[in-house]
């Protein structure tokens, strides 16, 4: 154990938060056990010695370990496919097996390093097949809701169930009590997300069974259990080579499984406490509490999500809350398993399908479809794989679209086409907004992936598109090429020689040294002999003649010189939604303005320069303070009941001050540029009035104020101001 996870600085706090650990565990623990074809008091006997023995050996200070969904869904499926009937006596003689065979795979996986196979399985592949065994448990349980017994199978058959359950069995008292469960929680995770709704559910449920009549109105409660600690279970190996095949097959599944929710879970919260997580003492830790299943009889463990949850949200620091609970449960199950008898099936029910529904990853699947559309089909594709196939062909299915998906997105990296701007260093896209504009006769390509034979002939492709009729020097801007393949680097001679006998220099620069190695050992030497890689882009036009600065294509002379450079930076940070972002930030410090107007201003505009990346110059700050002007016009429009006397006349003639003083010093350094930024404001304005015509006449109105103090001032800056103003008009 390390001093971290068993830290001594808040003992007392963590103690108590194992004791809530353990109560809240008592009905999802059962849940599961049955879940899995257990009696539910073997959800208990799994809640103490596994979460004891992984707490003594994470390396994890806040994690922590049960009875938990998909191994008790996979289980379940189990016993299903081997004709064994939930809760039997073959079901607790068999489980022993089943979690002594998960826990040597996971031993296995400790041998071969399998966590880093883990980067093989997408958050999409586990979280459809997380949320559809989830639907999957959820239908087994539903007919339980109204006084029916569990299904087993996939969708379909589940289904099908539910409605001859319904036909049969269907009892309306239970149905409204689940119901009513489900509600109670799901409302309060929302509105008392600390408080165990779980565990006081549960107690409200046996106390409603003593002191109404719940089981004369034929409600089903569970069964009494004795008290006391499990006796020693050990596998019977002897049901081993009858069932072989489908105990090695299913076991691997679930020992996949719990290696990846658990170690992805426990890494991301490790990940925001800035803590290290060992990820093979973690693997051991699996297996060595599995062990510990195994021998209390109960149904394979793995990390919960919604307890760890819990644990965190109560500010856990150690793993004292383990030894806590595990403690607490044995005292439970010494002293207190009476309540059992007195607990409904349909509140239980409820309490699993409410945790089930907290499983759910619908909200990762509605990020992906707005931004990556093959992984949103992995999603789904991985989910009714589930649903309609078996646990076992959605992880199947999953990982193999996302083998697929990997491959099609290194067959097709990223293509751009490189400018420069005299006033900034490096090399950048064109396809990123601000001013920035090819070098004459320089074709810079940017490649972002591995080159190898699945995609150089489209490196080829987008090369021989991107050439211009005056093309001297290509430049491969290779700081994205990992590796070259032999293929790759066959074809990376055949273009040297190729555009050589064009008289076009050809160059690779800025690639890993890595890269040179693959080269020579491929047998395209030839262009590290004759200086055709570089390490450097700047070295690449330097030899082939080109030198800063650089002599660059002719543009719009209107455009140019005439983008801001923070909006740049934004755009570079976020693509299209640069110019709504500055109006947010614009928005922002109105807002300020107006609750109070004797705000520093030029502390106001420092703090949103901290965006700009140190890039910000008079012309950032005048586009700005436009950007402001027309936002707190804005603000005063929606909210003009509310505003204070004078404050627009107030704001304004802050603003007004703060443009004369930058257009003076921009007259000062370079009068040209005045007149580049009349046209950009034009446009800018023209943009505003067309979205806000009426808002647009008092900001006109406003301005014209601004002009009558600046023909006082400046009567020469003014003048062009006002024949640019009367150009637009």
């Amino acid at each position: 154990m390390t001093k971290r996870t068993f830290s001594t600085e808040s003992l007392g706090k963590d103690l108590l938060i194992g004791v809530l650990i353990a109560l809240v565990s008592i009905p999802i623990s059962m849940g599961y056990a049955m879940v899995a074809g257990l009696p539910a008091i073997y959800g208990l006997y799994g809640s103490f010695l596994p979460i004891l023995i992984y707490g003594l050996l994470t390396s994890s200070p806040r994690f922590v370990f049960g009875v938990d969904a998909a191994p008790a869904a996979l289980t379940g499926a189990l016993l299903a496919s081997l004709g064994i009937a939930s809760g039997s006596d073959d079901a607790v003689r068999i489980m022993p097996l089943i979690t002594i065979l998960v826990s040597l795979w996971l031993l296995l996986f400790f041998v071969l390093k399998a966590n880093r196979l883990l980067k093989f399985i997408s958050h999409p592949v586990m979280g459809g097949f997380i949320t559809g065994i989830g639907i999957t448990i959820i239908c087994m349980q539903i007919p339980k809701l109204f006084g029916g017994t569990s299904g087993s199978g996939e969708l379909i058959e589940l289904l099908v169930h539910i409605y001859d359950q319904g036909t049969a069995h269907f009892h309306l008292p239970s149905l409204l009590l689940g119901l009513g469960t489900i509600a109670v929680i799901l409302v309060c995770r929302h509105f008392l997300p600390k408080l165990p709704t779980q565990a006081i559910v549960m107690v409200l449920g046996a106390l409603a069974t003593v002191v109404f009549p719940l089981k004369e109105s034929g409600i089903a409660c569970l069964p009494s259990v004795d008290q006391g600690l499990p006796a020693l279970a050990l596998p019977d190996f002897a049901l081993f080579p009858d069932h072989y095949q489908t105990l090695l097959v299913s076991t691997f599944t679930i020992a996949v499984v719990i290696l990846s929710e658990t170690l992805l879970a426990s890494s991301n919260l490790a990940l925001k406490h800035e803590e290290k997580l060992r990820p093979r003492k973690e693997i051991i830790a699996y297996s060595l509490g599995n062990v510990a299943a195994a021998a209390t009889g109960c149904c394979p463990v793995n990390g919960s999500v919604s307890r760890s949850g819990i644990a965190d949200q109560f500010k856990v620091n150690s793993q004292w809350m383990s030894v806590s609970a595990s403690l607490t449960m044995v005292l439970i199950l010494l002293f207190g398993t009476g309540f059992i008898s007195y607990l409904p099936v349909p509140v239980l029910t409820g309490i699993v399908i409410s945790a089930l529904i907290s499983t759910f990853e619908f909200s990762l699947a509605r990020k992906l479809r707005k931004v990556d559309k093959a992984e949103y089909i992995i999603f789904w594709a991985a989910l009714l794989a589930v649903l309609l196939m078996g646990t076992i062909y959605g992880v199947i299915v999953g990982v193999l679209l996302s083998s697929i998906t990997f491959i099609v997105r290194q067959s097709r990296p990223k293509i751009e086409i490189l400018g420069v701007d005299p006033e900034e260093e490096g090399y950048h896209s064109l396809k990123r907004k601000g001013n920035y504009t090819p070098i004459r006769e320089v074709l810079l390509y940017r490649f972002s992936g591995a080159l190898f034979y699945a995609n150089i002939s489209d490196f080829e492709a987008g090369l021989t598109e991107a050439l211009k009729p005056d093309t001297r020097v290509i430049v491969i801007d290779a700081a994205g090429i990992s590796s070259v393949d032999v293929t790759a680097a066959e074809y990376l001679l055949g273009l040297y020689h190729k555009f050589r006998r064009r008289d076009i220099r050809f160059y690779l620069a800025g690639h890993v040294t890595d890269v040179n190695a693959e080269l020579r050992a491929f047998g395209a030497e030839e262009l590290i002999r004759e200086g055709a890689v570089r390490s450097r882009i700047s070295l690449a036009l330097r030899d082939a003649g080109y030198d800063k600065p650089y002599v660059l294509e002719e543009t719009d002379s209107e455009k140019k010189n005439t983008y801001s450079k923070q909006l740049a930076e934004l755009s570079w940070a976020y693509g299209d939604n640069a110019e709504r972002i500055l109006e947010e930030i614009a928005k922002k410090i109105a807002l300020r303005l107006t609750e109070d107007p004797e705000t520093d201003l030029e502390t106001l505009l420092a703090e949103e320069k901290q965006l700009a990346h140190g890039y910000w110059n008079y012309a950032d700050e005048d586009e700005f303070l436009d950007y402001l002007e027309m936002q707190f016009v804005l603000h005063l429009e929606e909210n003009s009941k509310h505003k204070p006397a004078g404050l627009e006349l107030r704001i304004e003639e802050r603003i007004a001050e703060r443009h004369l003083l930058l257009e003076e010093k921009i007259l000062e350094r370079d009068p040209a540029f005045v007149e580049r930024l009349r046209r950009h404001r034009a446009r800018r304005d023209e943009n505003f009035r067309k979205l806000h015509p009426e808002t647009y006449q008092r900001l006109q109105d406003a301005r014209q104020k601004y002009m009558t103090a600046l023909r006082d001032r400046n009567p020469k800056l003014a003048a062009m101001l006002q024949e640019d103003a009367d150009e637009n008009n």
